[in-house]
């Protein structure tokens, strides 16, 4: 199983999304895309949830 941090690093790379994108799509700040990729952060649902919708997946092919 692959970490999150690094599940949801390939994702956007694969969608040739920059942090900034993604977090923009998400309606996130960039710091906090930038901490969720290295693993400071762990996610709530909700969060999982706006990253899912704006790299174009469901929740649950972000997280397997």
């Amino acid at each position: 199983m692959i970490p999150l941090a690094k599940r949801l690093k390939q994702l956007r790379s694969e969608k040739r999304l920059t942090q900034l994108q993604l977090a923009t799509k998400a309606k996130l700040s960039l710091g906090y895309i930038a901490r969720l990729e290295t693993g400071h952060y762990d996610p709530q649902l909700s969060t999982l949830r706006k990253l899912a919708k704006a790299l174009g997946i469901s929740t649950a092919e972000l997280i397997k």
